[in-house]
C-alpha cells in the first residue's frame, strides 16, 4: 500500500499482528498467546520459509498491488470526475477516495483485536470483504450521483478491502517471524509497482470507456486476477489454536508522550492525503494534460515506497525517533509552501512528487517505534499502533469534506496555487508543518529544565 495510502503505506504493512507462534521459534518482540506442543511445531509448515510461505507471500503481494493500488490511484478519479457535467460543481468528489482508503486506517483498532480473538474466522472474513470490494465497483457504475459513488466507490469498496486484508497480513505474520521485514518489504514494493502502473492503466481507461465501463473492467480484472489465489489464503497454525482473549494495559493513554504522538499524527494525517488527491486536477489546470497528472501520481507513489523502506531502516539503526519525525512532516511541509504553490509547470511539480514522496511517507513507516517508545509493554504498543492508524484515518476521511470546503469560493486562474488551489496548498503545508511542530516543542520543554540546571 503506498500514496494515501496512498496509501500507502501503505503504511498498513508494518503492522505487527500478534499471532500465535512458538517462543522457540520466533524472533518477534511480542509474546505470543500460548506455546505449542512440540509434537504439534513438528507438523506445522516452515516459517520463514518453504514453499506454503512463499505461496502466501505472493498472493499477499498480489492483493497488495491490487487491491490496495485501486484506491491509492484515485487522483486519476478525482481529475476526471470533476470535468464531468454532472459532478463539475461539486467540491467534494474527493470524498470518494479519501472514505475508501481511510477505512483501512480507522478499523485498525476495532479489527486487530477482533482478528486476535477470533482468528479462525479469518477465511470468512477474506470471503466476505472481497466479494464486498467488486460489488462495490460494479455498483458504482451505475451511479448518476456523487453521493451513490461515495457510498459505492468510497464506503463499500473500504469497508471490503480492510475485512479482506486484515487477516490476509495476519496470516503472514504468522510464517514470516524472523524474515517479517523481508516479507513486509516485499509488500510495501507490492503497492509502489501498483501505484507507478495503476494511474496510466486507469487514464486510458477512463478517457476511452468512461468511468462506467472501466470501473466495471477493474471488477472483472480483479476478479479474474484474485480470485485464483483464495484458495492459498491460509494461515501456519491450525484454526483452532488461532484465538486469544489477551488483556491490554491502557495506562499509556495517561502519558504525555502518547497525545504528543497522536496529535502530531493527526495534523499529518489531515495534510499528507491532498497531493495525491489533487496533483492530477492541479496539472489540468496548469494547461498540462492528464497523462502527466498520472505520471506525477506514479512518481509519487515510486517515492513514497522509498522513503518507508528507508526510514524503517533508519529507525532500526537506532537514529533519534523524533529527529525522524520531525524531518518527515517539516521537509515535507516546505516542499508544499514552495514547489507545489509556485509549480506551474510540469518539471517543478515532478520535483514536488519526489520530495513530498520522500519525506511524507516516512513517518507512517515511524508508527512501530513510536508504539514502544509510548510503552515497552508489548500489548500496550500494539494497541498505540492501532490507535495511531485510526488518527491518520480521521485525517484520510476528513480531506475529502475539507477540500471540498477550502475550493468553494476560490479565484481561478494563475498565482499562487493556481488561485483555485491555494487555500489547498496552504492548508496542506501548514498542517505538516503544524506535524513537526508539536514534536519539536514537547523536546524543547523536556530540554530547558536541564539546560536552567547547567547554569
Amino acid at each position: 500500500m503506498s500514496q494515501t495510502a496512498t496509501s500507502t503505506f501503505h503504511e498498513l504493512q508494518h503492522l505487527p499482528l500478534p499471532v500465535t507462534v512458538p517462543r522457540a521459534a520466533s524472533n518477534d518482540p511480542t509474546p505470543p498467546d500460548e506455546e505449542l506442543q512440540p509434537d504439534a511445531e513438528q507438523s506445522l509448515p516452515p516459517h520463514d520459509g518453504g514453499k506454503a510461505a512463499w505461496r502466501l507471500l505472493l498472493s499477499a503481494f498480489v492483493f497488495e498491488a491490487l487491491l490496495w493500488g485501486f484506491p491509492l490511484s484515485f487522483g486519476v478519479f478525482q481529475n476526471y470526475y470533476s470535468q464531468l457535467p454532472q459532478f463539475k460543481d461539486n467540491a467534494f468528489v474527493s470524498v470518494i477516495g479519501t472514505v475508501a482508503s481511510g477505512f483501512s486506517y480507522m478499523a485498525a483498532p476495532i479489527i486487530i483485536p477482533f482478528i486476535k480473538r477470533f482468528g479462525r474466522w479469518r477465511r470468512r472474513m477474506i470471503w466476505i470483504g472481497w466479494p464486498l470490494c467488486l460489488l462495490g465497483l460494479v455498483a458504482g457504475s451505475f451511479a448518476t450521483t456523487l453521493e451513490t459513488l461515495i457510498l459505492t466507490q468510497g464506503v463499500m469498496y473500504g469497508m471490503g478491502f480492510t475485512i479482506a486484508y486484515y487477516p490476509i497480513l495476519s496470516m503472514v505474520n504468522e510464517f514470516w517471524i524472523a524474515r517479517r521485514g523481508m516479507a513486509y518489504g516485499l509488500l510495501c514494493a507490492a503497492s509502489g509497482v501498483a501505484g507507478a502502473a495503476f494511474p496510466f492503466a486507469i487514464e486510458l481507461l477512463l478517457q476511452r470507456y468512461g468511468y462506467r465501463r472501466t470501473l466495471r473492467s477493474i471488477a472483472i480484472g480483479l476478479f479474474v486476477l484474485t480470485g485464483p489465489l483464495l484458495p492459498t489464503l491460509k494461515g501456519r497454525l491450525p484454526e483452532s489454536e488461532n484465538s486469544a482473549a489477551g488483556r491490554t494495559d491502557w495506562s499509556f493513554l495517561k502519558t504525555r508522550l502518547f497525545w504528543v504522538y497522536s496529535i502530531s499524527n493527526l495534523a499529518m494525517g489531515l495534510g499528507y492525503f491532498f497531493p495525491a488527491l489533487y496533483l492530477p486536477s492541479y496539472a489540468t489546470a496548469n494547461g498540462m494534460s492528464s497523462t502527466q497528472g498520472a505520471v506525477l501520481l506514479a512518481i509519487m507513489s515510486v517515492a513514497q515506497v522509498l522513503s518507508q523502506i528507508t526510514f524503517g531502516y533508519l529507525s532500526d539503526r537506532k537514529l533519534p525517533l523524533d529527529v525522524l519525525t520531525i524531518s518527515s512532516s517539516l521537509i515535507a511541509g516546505v516542499a508544499v509552501y514552495t514547489c507545489w504553490g509556485l509549480a506551474h509547470n510540469f518539471t517543478l511539480l515532478a520535483v514536488f512528487a519526489v520530495i513530498f514522496g520522500l519525506f511524507g511517507a516516512g513517518y507512517t513507516a515511524l508508527w512501530g517505534r513510536m508504539g514502544t517508545k509510548i510503552s515497552s509493554e508489548p500489548t500496550a504498543a500494539f494497541t498505540a499502533f492501532g490507535l495511531l492508524n485510526f488518527g491518520k484515518g480521521v485525517g484520510n476521511v476528513l480531506a475529502g469534506p475539507i477540500g471540498g470546503a477550502l475550493l468553494k469560493n476560490t479565484v481561478v486562474g494563475g498565482g499562487y496555487g493556481a488561485g483555485t488551489y491555494e487555500k489547498i496548498v496552504l492548508f496542506t503545508g501548514s498542517a505538516m508543518v503544524l506535524s513537526a511542530v508539536i514534536i519539536a516543542v514537547q523536546d524543547l520543554q523536556r530540554a530547558m529544565p536541564m539546560s536552567l540546571l547547567r547554569r
